[in-house]
């Protein structure tokens, strides 16, 4: 199994439908892989054949990193990630949902087995919140999938994060001769895909380690930069506001320290005096009553330092014979120096780039489970926004199980194929708003349900209101009835039909009660018509 380094696997089926498939239409890159042929030299020199788009590349990553150490924008991260990742002291933040998967049980339960397997080597119960927090920032992750390669009926032994700093995925094209027989069957070349690993970094060296494609978990944000062809993190968009705000914050903070206190200005009389005298006079004046003594913050020492001029100092200017004299006025302080307008427009700005709703930034405001109607819009896409991220970061998984149950023997690469779109994670939910919203839905159905219910048999079936009122799926109306039967089987809830024959006879006997109570008002008893009581 041995390709290259590490290991490959693939079906003959699969070969075959590759070898198989033709199209006009070239292949398309979704991954942002570095593509290249084989006509520029020796293995070693294939990286640096990409190398400023790699420089941009490595660039953006250290950039994500030092974006995520700012305070707002690590907050922003830290709330997506919480959506995405909920942790739980009982139960795990994903799960495997095979329920839409129709083989057998064993097999399930087999896959089951296996899955928790590689949440074990991952550590996920305990490190999913840096995992997902990692691929949001970078925006790619990689894991090395280490393997017996004497036995791959082991499995999976270990899985080792790789820094993308230190590995690149390449796609090496070889193409046909050009003929025209060939361009008639859009022959496009073949296409080989590996990764190149360096310790030092893919940037630093044209040297490297070819690993082959299956032997490395890749999981990309799906944001690709089709004029750079580049991968892009999530958090790409809020570097312009980023930069933007920690200017204004700098600017602000500048603007306060020379215009928040008031400074006076010395007015000198210099009399007739020349130039340079009358320079030297006020370089006196200066010197006599200027008090500049400052604390070091190193040596613990107070130390005169009149030779520096600052910002918040005094004004010295001289006058000539002829003026008011010697004066001294006040140059006034800032005015409207709280006003904050413009940092709340940029902090604003920052979030909505991070896709994390601007309330949010409001740390003083009080969370409110009103009616759905009242919820913030910001927060629903916020909701339908951490759901394609789960689905996304699910390809972690999916890889990882498709290798483990292949090299254990529980399917073979052809059944993948087939039932990889059946295979669904099952992620911890901790979104109260999504929750609220759902509860209200149900809440408004059982009105109508209620309203609907003296008319079915008569203009709705049974079936019509479980469809297209409760929009349940065909698998499951099966799953409710079969449940339903149990549990009047098991008793822990009445027959339906048994209700209502049940109800029919309460209200026959209701009824003859009622006649007899009307009869006996009609024609009460001797003993009552006479008025005899017995009063003992």
């Amino acid at each position: 199994m041995a390709q290259l380094f590490g290991f490959s696997i693939q079906g003959e089926d699969l070969k075959k439908k590759a070898k198989a498939a033709t199209s006009p239409v070239p292949p398309t890159d979704n991954d942002a892989s570095s593509t290249i042929t084989p006509y520029g030299g020796w293995f070693g020199h294939y990286v640096d054949l990409d190398d400023t788009k790699k420089r941009d590349e490595i660039n953006l990553i250290r950039r994500y990193r030092d974006m995520a150490l700012q305070p707002e924008v690590d907050s922003a991260i830290e709330d997506v990630t919480n959506e995405a990742i909920v942790t739980d002291k009982d139960d795990s933040p994903v799960e495997l949902e095979l329920s839409n998967l129709e083989v057998s049980e064993s097999i399930k339960n087999r896959m089951r087995e296996e899955f928790d397997h590689i949440k074990r080597l991952l550590d996920f119960d305990k490190s999913a919140h840096q995992i997902f927090r990692r691929w949001y920032v970078d925006g790619r992750l990689f894991y090395h999938k280490v393997i017996d390669l004497e036995d791959p009926s082991k499995g999976l032994l270990e899985l080792r994060y790789i820094d993308p700093l230190k590995i690149k995925k390449v796609r090496l094209v070889e193409k046909p001769a050009v003929d025209a027989d060939q361009f008639n069957k859009y022959d496009y070349g073949k296409t080989t895909e590996f990764f190149v690993y360096n310790a030092k970094g893919v940037n630093n060296t044209n040297q490297g380690i070819k690993i082959a494609k299956d032997a490395i978990t890749y999981v990309p944000s799906g944001i690709v930069d089709q004029g750079r062809n580049m991968t892009l993190s999530y958090i790409h968009k809020a570097i312009k506001y980023l930069n933007q705000l920690r200017m204004l914050e700098d600017s602000i903070v500048i603007y306060r320290l020379s215009r928040a206190p008031e400074r006076r200005i010395f007015y000198i009389d210099v009399g007739n005096l020349p130039k340079i005298k009358a320079e030297q006079y006020l370089r006196d004046v200066m010197s006599r009553y200027r008090n500049k003594m400052v604390y070091d913050s190193n040596t613990g020492e107070i130390r005169d330092d009149k030779k520096h001029m600052s910002l918040l100092e005094d004004f010295w200017l001289p006058r000539r014979e002829g003026g008011r004299g010697t004066e001294i006025t006040t140059l006034p302080g800032g005015q409207n120096l709280g006003e904050l307008t413009d940092i709340k427009y940029f902090q604003t700005q920052l979030y909505k780039a991070l896709n994390v709703p601007p309330s949010r930034l409001e740390s003083d405001k009080s969370f409110d489970l009103g009616k759905s109607e009242e919820i913030n819009r910001d927060e629903i896409k916020f909701t339908k926004f951490v759901g394609r991220l789960r689905k996304k970061f699910s390809d972690l998984l999916h890889d990882l199980l498709k290798t483990q149950l292949i090299l254990k023997g529980v399917i073979a690469p052809e059944d993948w194929e087939d039932m990889k779109e059946h295979i669904q994670y099952d992620y911890l939910y901790d979104n109260q708003f999504a929750e609220l919203a759902d509860l209200e839905m149900l809440e408004k159905k059982m009105e109508v349900l209620d309203k609907v219910d003296l008319y079915v048999g008569k203009y709705f079936s049974q079936d019509y209101v479980m469809r297209q009122l409760l929009h349940f799926t065909e698998q499951e109306i099966v799953e409710m009835q079969d449940q339903i039967n149990n549990e009047i089987k098991a008793g822990q809830v009445l027959d339906p039909l048994d209700t209502v024959a049940q109800e029919k006879e309460t209200a026959e006997i209701d009824m003859e009660t009622q006649k007899v109570n009307l009869k006996n008002l009609k024609n009460p008893p001797a003993s009552q018509a006479s008025g005899n009581v017995n009063t003992k």
